[in-house]
């Protein structure tokens, strides 16, 4: 027998049940809340949404007819959390026995925190608090979901990823920190993926999500306990969209292009939907987004490279199967991640996305908070070497 250490690890399973790709939103919704028996659909989107004459919010409301009992088209950028609570008064109000999230992951998270609030019968702000654990660290109070609880589905439209994961990323507004609520049975029980659901949203934020959605494939390829089944995961979908998002640039109503990146930025999620972590890209990202109101992808867009810079002291033969899944092995994987960002005509540093050199040390001082900043390939052991990162994404 070999003498050789084998690795030792393991892989979760989501509690999603079907993903439908392809067709139409309003058709997908319908059948699948009949699938689960529902009866009473309470969807939520935003305000930018919920202003279109046609989008995919009102395809939806349409489609339901008698089946849709009230719309939540209220929640901000970051999922406050006075936007879960005012969401699931709405639902508990109107007796849903199934939710709808259409939107980008701001929508998704904050509906996902819906379904723990009336699970748990919160009505307030602070009486998420207990729950409350994950990226910054805490040890909330275990969830526990009735025997048969209310669910949700999701349509996206943006390439967040965030209905493949059980993970609701919100923000308490009073200290503008992003904190995390976990709980399995929130990954949507069917997630849609209609390529025309992203016709309306605009491009920056398309593509911003998208290069979200790179990160993902990015570190968790470079985490430490990635293994043989994520690595596939994340090299195909860096692959798919770094195809796809250019071509989006070139043929905009391409909704083939459109479900390519759909695929790409659902191989991305999955090994961090299976355990695998990310790294200070997302770690510096959450405190630019809560602090700084900076969005999710643009966070990405702006320290990625960077992240991969500052990391190829210790990864960087790891990181030539980056650079091969674009179509450029013999190039720096920093550089051509940066390089798709800035074709895609999204910002490169942190001066594009409003971020003054005087605010550097605080930003470094609240990501060492967060969790995957502490798990980066390249250990991080102060805010000195977050601040490293952040003058090379000056």
């Amino acid at each position: 027998m070999s003498a050789a250490k084998l690795p030792v690890g393991h892989f979760n399973i989501s509690a999603t049940e079907r993903i439908v790709f392809g067709q139409p939103l309003e058709e997908a919704i319908v059948a699948e809340a009949r699938r689960y028996g529902a009866s009473r659909v309470f969807l939520t989107s935003t305000r930018s949404l919920a202003r279109l004459d046609n989008g995919p919010l009102q395809r939806a409301e349409r489609a339901l007819g008698a089946m849709h009992v009230g719309t939540h088209a209220e929640i901000a950028s970051h999922s406050p959390r006075e936007d879960v609570i005012a969401g699931a008064a709405k639902a508990r109000a109107a007796k849903a026995d199934l939710l709808v999230a259409i939107g980008g992951g701001s929508v998704i998270d904050a509906t996902k925190a819906m379904l723990m609030c009336l699970w748990l019968d919160l009505e307030t702000i602070d009486s998420m608090e207990p729950y409350r654990a994950g990226i910054d660290g805490a040890e909330g109070r275990r969830i526990q979901a009735p025997a048969d609880p209310i669910r949700m589905l999701a349509v996206s439209t943006t390439f967040s990823a965030s209905e493949f994961t059980s993970t609701a990323g919100i923000t308490l507004s009073a200290t503008n920190t992003k904190q995390s609520f976990l709980h399995r049975a929130f990954a949507p029980r069917s997630v849609i993926l209609d390529p025309a659901a992203t016709l309306d949203t605009p491009m920056w934020l398309l593509f911003a999500t998208g290069i979200r959605a790179v990160d993902h494939a990015v570190e968790s390829y470079c985490n430490p306990v990635a293994n043989l089944a994520t690595e596939a995961h994340s090299l195909q979908g860096l692959r798919l969209l770094s195809r796809a998002l250019p071509r989006i640039k070139r043929e905009p109503t391409s909704l083939e292009a459109r479900l390519e990146a759909q695929f790409g930025m659902w191989q991305s999620i999955a090994p961090s939907v299976s355990g695998v972590g990310t790294g200070a890209s997302h770690g510096i990202g959450y405190a630019l987004g809560a602090t700084f109101g900076v969005p999710h992808g643009h966070t990405s867009c702006v320290m990625l490279p960077a992240v991969l810079t500052w990391n190829a002291v210790v990864n960087g033969e790891r990181q030539k199967a980056l650079s091969a899944a674009m179509d450029a092995p013999d190039q720096p994987a920093g550089a051509l991640v940066k390089q798709l960002i800035a074709g895609l005509d999204q910002p490169t540093s942190l001066r594009d996305v409003g971020i003054t050199r005087d605010r550097l040390d605080e930003i470094a001082t609240r990501a060492l908070a967060y969790k995957p900043v502490r798990i980066n390939p390249r250990p991080i052991e102060s805010a000195g070497d977050v601040r490293e990162i952040l003058e090379i994404a000056w």
